[in-house]
């Protein structure tokens, strides 16, 4: 009988990840869940068993990440596939955030994410197969949400540097997707995990009215089921040819074709001054 591959997984005592964990467990795949309270995991999940090992990890410390790494591989003797969902929504306007709000945001959504693709790699690239899942956002395709600026930046550098990523590995047998999940029905809007800025800037009226939708009205009512996202996940690292980029959820192909619209609408009607530069 086939050996299941074995899963390394961010972010996973809540939400996405945490569904994620669970459907793998029940498929008889082996899982690394990571947080930043193992005991979080422990009280969802269990204890660390055959098919289950618990970590507790600082993604931002290089050094945390590579030890959890190598315990993984100790236990299990290898790994397969890692999913980079660890990540949390930072509102505030570009102008707002201080500088330490923003920096922390990128810590965690963009290099936690490097820290782990830089020291699983070598494990990947040794066995010559694999696939990497980055976690970004339907933020990190467009970025016209007033008020998050700063956590879409950090979800458009997770999908530019997934591009490049799949680009560099492909030679060695490792895939790697970047997934934009639309809105799922999980704590990620609530006042306990989203984080808002510190210093109000009241003038920004059209930023508060985004703010205030998200966190009273869009969360609680999201239209996708984070169990049919894992699911998908799960489908997607099956397939041979899998893609770069996974949108995920309904609600995702509006963001798409206004942004495909929008690009191309600018481009011919600038099309005079962009050629304008010929020699």
């Amino acid at each position: 009988m086939e050996t299941k591959k074995v899963w390394f997984v961010t972010g996973a005592s809540k939400g996405l990840g945490l569904a994620l964990v669970k459907k793998l467990l029940q498929q008889n795949y082996r899982v690394v869940a990571t947080s930043r309270n193992s005991q979080s995991l422990i009280t969802e999940i269990g204890d660390a068993s055959e098919n289950f090992l618990p970590l507790e990890v600082n993604l931002a410390d290089d050094k945390d990440v590579k030890s959890a790494i190598a315990k993984s591989v100790d236990y299990f003797g290898q790994v397969d596939v890692i999913v980079n969902n660890a990540g949390y929504g930072q509102i505030g306007t570009l102008e707002e955030l201080s500088d330490k709000e923003a920096r922390e945001n990128f810590d965690i959504n963009v290099f936690g994410t490097l820290n782990v693709i830089r020291n699983a790699m070598p494990h990947l690239r040794q066995q010559r197969s694999g696939h990497i899942f980055n976690i970004s956002s339907i933020g990190g395709y467009s970025g016209n949400f007033p008020g998050w600026g700063i956590y879409c930046a950090t979800k458009f550098a997770v999908a530019g540097l997934t591009e490049s990523l799949a680009e560099e590995i492909k030679d060695f047998g490792v895939k790697a997707t970047v997934v934009y999940p639309g809105y799922f029905r999980t704590d990620f809007l609530s006042k306990e995990s989203v984080r808002t800025p510190e210093n109000v800037i009241e003038e920004y009226e059209t930023a508060r009215n985004s703010e205030q939708a998200h966190l009273d009205e869009i969360n609680g009512n999201q239209p996708n089921d984070p169990d049919k996202g894992a699911e998908a996940i799960i489908a997607i690292s099956e397939v041979e040819n899998p893609p770069v980029h996974f949108l995920l959820g309904s609600g995702t192909d509006e963001y798409l074709n206004n942004k495909i619209k929008l690009i191309t609408d600018d481009a011919e009607k600038w099309s005079e001054l962009t050629f304008s530069t010929v020699i």
